[in-house]
């Protein structure tokens, strides 16, 4: 908001000088000189080949001498080469605070409204969810909800691997083992998928009758169908267990096999746009482009054997997600090591016209890792799976304060999440981080539990004394509130590059800062011994501090709990 009431004011001066130009407001990254910066001077005297101090200063004379000079600025002035420093005024900093608390979406607004498909979560059924699936959903459920909260409609798709060849093999174990289908567990799927995954890597044999097993259940096979229906039962349940705990949810609960219902339609396209190519018996899209500087693999679109790969039913979902709901965007929120794939998979579409005029995205990320920097695991080497996670992170924080072994199961649950949230959404999605449990579980340092602190010692302060006002004055006291009050200004602009880039570090690295600055203030205000108008303009500030952190913290699934 701020920015744009700086732009408009601004770029007026310039129009008034004949400087007809798009200009641009930024934060200035010296707060000791200024709060925003116009760099645009630069750009008028290359344009209009004039000196850019001359147009600076001549800028700058005119906005000093405006009537409303006081109404907006502090202190507005040139600094050499080219650069328009600009100090707000307390007045204009707390006019926009008040809109802001006076809007329940604190004066954000979306005028070109569009809808964001989101695929998130991807877990194999038969399979007990890992360490490696909890970037997907903290990530995609963040990135969904700030999307909707710039005010843009989203659906979201679990997408179950439910049909590949870990169902095969699981079946076949099945029926090795005599099983009967209401025998089926999650106990057993837990010990028969690693057991099968590493028995058909050193067998080729069983290999092939599983692959067979898949292709058949995959055509109809009404054996398999039963078995497979109750190995998705009893996996589903748990993942939905899982993803509850997380705070991760989606409107739809659709798989692979879902999409096998469109990939008819998608053959008939391909077929006639003449984009399937025979090799070596299997069939083929070309997807190499005119640009590329090194050649670009074929998309599979369908085995020698009759059988369709992931490719293929992502190419079919696509074509299903465009024709049920529209969307403006489609969003893969899946590790980066899948990026050539997703290449494939749009390139494809793109050719055989599925999506046009539509964007498609593979939002990559990396991995969580251990101390040592490789890929998070247990001592013996293994995979982590989410409940032994959560339960290792709840003994460590836990042991972290005495009082902490008195905690409800409800808020442990919730200080759980926090340390686990904050620990991966502080980092940029895209590169690999070090999970390191006793630094994330600290009431110091940039964690979730600081974060979660410093709301309720704000809050704390707030039950003690009582608020009497709706509405902030034109006055701020000191730098330590004028510094707290000019990062909550920042809110539009933190969602905005959030929202658009997928990014929802942005969102965190807020937060963060808001705590950071709310601690100081804390410090230095002692808001119980103020006088009464000071105590209830900080008492009103905190209040909205606290309501904005509460929602922001929501975007990243964190919840308060009742005490720490």
């Amino acid at each position: 908001m701020i920015f744009n009431i700086l732009k408009d004011y601004i770029q007026n001066i310039f129009k008034e000088n004949g400087y007809d130009i798009d200009i641009k407001i930024i934060k200035s990254n010296r707060e000791d000189l200024c709060d925003y910066q116009c760099d645009d001077v630069f750009k008028i005297s290359k344009l209009y080949h004039q000196n850019p101090i001359e147009v600076g200063e001549k800028i700058v004379e005119q906005i000093n001498k405006k009537d409303d000079f006081k109404e907006y600025f502090d202190e507005v002035t040139f600094a050499k080469p080219g650069f328009i420093n600009i100090k707000v005024s307390s007045k204009l900093i707390n006019m926009i605070i008040n809109k802001m608390m006076e809007d329940n979406h604190y004066g954000l607004k979306n005028d070109d409204p569009k809808t964001y498909f989101l695929d998130y979560g991807g877990p194999n059924v038969a399979k007990p969810l890992h360490v490696g699936h909890l970037r997907t959903a903290i990530i995609g459920e963040a990135v969904k909800r700030i999307i909707s909260f710039a005010g843009h409609k989203t659906v979201c798709d679990v997408h179950l691997g439910d049909y590949g060849l870990q169902i095969g093999e699981v079946i076949y174990a099945i029926l090795e083992d005599g099983l009967a289908i209401d025998d089926i567990t999650l106990e057993y799927l837990d010990v028969t998928y690693p057991k099968m995954s590493k028995l058909c890597k050193e067998n080729e044999e069983i290999m092939d009758k599983c692959a067979r097993i898949t292709k058949e259940l995959q055509d109809g096979n009404e054996e398999y169908r039963k078995i497979w229906e109750k190995i998705k039962e009893v996996s589903v349940s748990d993942i939905k267990r899982m993803y509850n705990y997380l705070s991760v949810d989606f409107d739809l609960w659709e798989g692979e096999s879902d999409a096998y219902k469109y990939i008819d339609d998608v053959t008939k396209i391909l077929v006639d746009k003449n984009l399937l190519l025979d090799s070596q018996g299997a069939k083929v899209i070309d997807v190499q482009e005119e640009n590329d500087t090194k050649e670009f693999p074929p998309l599979i679109y369908q085995k020698s054997n009759g059988a369709y790969l992931y490719g293929t039913t992502d190419m079919a979902a696509i074509y299903e997600r465009v024709k049920l709901y529209h969307p403006d965007y489609i969003l893969y929120v899946v590790d980066a090591r899948q990026n050539l794939h997703f290449n494939q998979v749009f390139r494809a579409c793109n050719k055989a016209g599925i999506s046009t005029g539509i964007s498609l995205e593979h939002l990559g990320y990396g991995t969580v890792n251990g101390s040592d920097g490789k890929p998070f695991k247990t001592r013996s080497g293994d995979t982590v799976k989410l409940d032994d996670l959560f339960n290792q992170v709840k003994e460590v924080f836990i042991s972290t304060k005495e009082s902490n072994k008195d905690m409800s199961s409800k808020d442990l649950d919730i200080l759980v999440n926090a340390i686990i949230k904050f620990a991966d959404l502080q980092n940029n999605r895209e590169k690999d981080y070090i999970f390191d449990i006793l630094k994330f579980s600290n009431v110091v340092g940039k964690t979730g539990p600081y974060i979660l602190y410093t709301y309720l010692r704000i809050n704390k302060i707030l039950e003690q004394e009582k608020l009497d006002i709706n509405h902030l004055n034109d006055d701020i006291v000191n730098d330590f509130d004028r510094k707290l009050r000019l990062k909550l200004l920042d809110l539009s602009t933190v969602i905005d590059s959030s929202c658009k880039e997928r990014m929802p570090h942005y969102v965190a690295e807020y937060i963060y800062d808001i705590c950071v600055l709310c601690n100081i203030f804390y410090q230095n205000n002692h808001v119980s011994t103020a006088s009464l108008d000071i105590k209830q303009q900080w008492l009103l500030l905190l209040q909205f501090t606290n309501r904005m952190l509460k929602d922001l913290l929501n975007l990243l699934t964190i919840d308060i709990p009742s005490k720490m």
